[in-house]
């Protein structure tokens, strides 16, 4: 009686430690572990993983280098949240995807800009030119406003922040679009006349887009990069914690500072 009362404790205990090591989506441990974008996703985390400490909050960070798996692994329940994206993205991709995710907060913008080899301003493209834009749909909708807001293209009215090529209204220098992995984009530079890239990607190539971009985005972008969890997790004291520390002072003058308006504040 006693070796079988021992063997269902052991049993009960290895159940137990089991459920608690399964690091299950409703983690309410203090440790975040956090998928971001190299530059300047995760300096800005590195900068406050010492202050979140003092708040006895854990942070471990996971880089990434594309703009699907991280949401795909927060939606795991392998990352406690991501910081890579802005809202239209995220958007687009719960739609898309059936993930049920959601944004806690913005935190900057990185404003994307057109750069080139080759020219030194839109006038000097000729008829023709090839244009490389991201291959995600907000991206290249993206690409495509930022290309009509300099008259280089026009959209059809309504056409919004998804706006494909299917939407271009009116084309003056016959441009045409090559669709690429928003990653690659800037090692692809060189293969076409000129190329829209993501401020994350731009930055990783030592490109400042006010510095060395053709055009750029104004301020008004409405694309600031979030911080996104689980749905269900937003109230979650960690992660009240992790923004009050994204959105500081501390935090504002860094990327003032250090980017020289290649990322802009968003709070």
């Amino acid at each position: 009686m006693k070796r079988t009362l021992w063997i269902a404790l052991i049993i009960l205990l290895s159940v137990s430690f089991l459920t608690a090591c399964s690091g299950g989506k409703t983690s309410t441990s203090n440790k975040i572990v956090i998928g971001v974008s190299p530059d300047p996703h995760a300096k800005l985390i590195e900068l406050i993983v010492d202050d979140l400490e003092k708040e006895d909050i854990e942070v471990e960070i996971k880089e990434f280098t594309d703009y699907v798996t991280p949401n795909l692994a927060l939606d795991d329940g392998d990352l406690d949240a991501n910081f890579f994206q802005h809202t239209p993205y995220l958007e687009d991709f719960i739609e898309k995807e059936g993930v049920e995710l959601a944004s806690i907060g913005g935190v900057h913008v990185e404003p994307m800009a057109l750069y080139s080899d080759k020219i030194d301003s839109i006038d000097e493209l000729e008829d023709g030119a090839e244009i490389a834009i991201p291959n995600d749909t907000v991206n290249g909708g993206r690409a495509l406003i930022l290309l009509e807001a300099h008259g280089l293209i026009k959209l059809e009215e309504g056409a919004g922040l998804e706006a494909t090529e299917r939407d271009i209204a009116e084309n003056p220098k016959n441009l045409t679009f090559t669709p690429l992995e928003a990653a690659i984009i800037p090692r692809a530079l060189d293969d076409v006349d000129a190329a829209i890239i993501n401020g994350n990607y731009a930055l990783e190539q030592g490109l400042n887009p006010v510095n060395d971009g053709i055009i750029i985005e104004d301020a008004d972008s409405p694309y600031a990069n979030i911080v996104a969890v689980r749905k269900g997790e937003e109230n979650m004291e960690r992660f009240k914690k992790l923004m009050e520390a994204l959105q500081s002072e501390k935090v504002k003058n860094f990327i003032e500072e250090e980017y020289d308006g290649a990322i802009v504040p968003a709070f």
